[in-house]
């Protein structure tokens, strides 16, 4: 089974560009970089030449003699056992974390050898490039990888409700004969995650327990991650943070405690242990935003954040929430008070919007979920796990800062209301069309 993705399109538009520059995907481990890398190239070249720096630890040899690009290809032709030719072979190099001398030669094959098409997957160049390691700074580009949305999810569950959404160009309630399967399948998703593997066992085989030991493997794979490319003095602290994970937000105050770590534990303690996690992609760090104004990113409070996973499947199988849950009503979307809920948000959110969001409080008074910038709008986010939408917080803040435009993510239906337009919770991947569809007479104001 194959889940089609979205960022297939950027794939094809790097191949066309007439400037193209090599190619790095990024992302976290198991979420799909190099399945996505071998389709693509089988789809869309001639031939494909995988070299993996992990498996291959000898081909690093061939940039450590050489920077000419040529006669790197040359040696490397002899390993793949064909020509690489130019334009109609697309070279793969994976893991090239692993060969810092492999990353700069990049710089050299766009120089000199821009005819030849090469795409990069690394799962932890995040850290590598934390750690000082040199860089072909403005001769690569660079694609972020995410875990797969509930709307590729639903294209391949259900591609008839996947149509019906996708056709949906205007504000109105989805009927019910659509609504209610489409939150089935929603529980699903809480179920599988986007992680691919465990998207498949879902999808392809219906098993849960398969599913399971999917999602648990690629959290073994990560904490083996934590003590192979970790310093030791740093190994303990990431398990202790990565463990406490769940515990964080299901307090209702989210705010990332170190107390919650360990008893005593101090931000210069640990701080070097959260920042391997986020440059791993592991984790997303949402700040407190103290003034809703633009740029968000100039009224951050960096002492105030909040810590999600990057994916809601390993957040909800490193919290032990048993599948069950899935038969008890809306019980998957509230447990650990929405955390679950507003983790998935978040998850599409950043695939949607540049920068991280943020959130907002006042004071102990009111606290809103999530602020995104869009077209040089701020625009206030409130997550609701239920039908329940009664919200205080944002209340407060449309009267404190009378945003033209707020959004509600709940369990009621598609709406828009003078102020506030709410969102189902499967409907998240399309928020952004749903705000690039409104028109100008119908800026939505009290």
């Amino acid at each position: 089974m194959e889940i089609p993705r979205s960022v297939s399109k950027d794939l094809i538009r790097w191949k066309s560009s007439p400037g193209r520059k090599p190619l790095i995907l990024q992302g976290a481990r198991q979420v799909g970089k190099t399945w996505l890398l071998n389709h693509f190239g089988k789809d869309h070249f001639d031939r494909v030449a995988y070299f993996n720096f992990d498996r291959q630890a000898e081909l690093k040899q061939f940039f450590e003699t050489t920077k000419n690009p040529h006669r790197i290809l040359q040696n490397l032709s002899i390993v793949h056992g064909k020509a690489i030719l130019p334009q109609t072979t697309l070279i793969i190099f994976d893991e090239i974390q692993e060969c810092n001398d492999a990353l700069n030669a990049l710089k050299y094959f766009n120089e000199e050898a821009p005819e030849y098409a090469i795409a990069c997957a690394g799962s932890l160049l995040g850290v590598a490039m934390s750690r000082g390691a040199s860089f072909p700074v403005g001769k690569v580009e660079f694609l972020q990888i995410h875990p797969v949305t509930f709307a590729e999810f639903l294209s391949t569950a259900d591609s008839s409700l996947f149509g019906y959404l996708n056709n949906m160009d205007g504000i109105e309630p989805i009927p019910d004969i659509f609504f209610n399967p489409l939150t089935d399948l929603l529980k699903m998703f809480y179920i599988s995650g986007g992680m691919p593997e465990p998207v498949v066992a879902l999808l392809e085989n219906r098993d849960v327990e398969f599913t399971q030991k999917a999602l648990q493997q690629i959290l073994t794979a990560y904490t083996l991650d934590f003590s192979k490319h970790v310093e030791k003095k740093d190994i303990p602290k990431i398990n202790h943070i990565w463990s406490s994970l769940p515990s964080q937000l299901s307090r209702e105050n989210k705010k990332f405690l170190y107390q919650t770590i360990k008893s005593g534990a101090r931000a210069r303690e640990y701080e070097d242990a959260l920042l391997w996690l986020i440059n791993a992609g592991l984790v997303h760090r949402v700040y407190c935003s103290s003034k809703p104004s633009l740029p968000l990113s100039a009224y951050d409070e960096l002492q105030a954040f909040k810590i999600y996973l990057n994916d809601t499947g390993l957040l909800r199988r490193l919290s032990l929430l048993n599948p069950v849950a899935i038969s008890e009503g809306n019980r998957l979307f509230t447990e650990f008070k929405g955390a679950l809920t507003e983790n998935f948000i978040l998850q599409s959110l950043v695939q949607q919007f540049e920068g991280l969001p943020r959130y907002w409080k006042s004071d102990g008074r009111a606290e809103v979920d999530f602020l995104v910038q869009h077209q040089n709008r701020i625009i206030p986010i409130e997550v609701k796990s239920e039908k329940n939408v009664k919200s205080k917080s944002l209340a407060f803040y449309r009267k404190a800062f009378n945003p033209d435009i707020s959004i509600r993510y709940s369990l009621q239906n598609l709406k828009h209301e003078p102020g506030l337009i709410n969102i189902p919770l499967f409907m998240v991947d399309y928020t952004k069309k749903i705000l690039e569809n409104l028109k100008p007479d119908l800026r939505l104001t009290d």
